[in-house]
């Protein structure tokens, strides 16, 4: 009997508990949320230097 069978892969273990979109849109929020948090800390670093 080969393994392969039998043993599921990672990624068919994630999946079976999230649905694909729900794992893009959470990837899609936090990469958008840093990016936004980035900005901020930006301005306040930009600001900071301006006084």
């Amino acid at each position: 009997m080969s393994e392969g069978k039998n043993v599921m892969t990672i990624r068919g273990r994630f999946e079976s508990k999230f649905p694909r979109g729900l794992v893009i849109r959470l990837i899609a929020y936090l990469f958008v949320g840093h990016l936004f948090a980035f900005f901020v800390y930006l301005l306040f670093v930009l600001g900071a230097k301006n006084q």
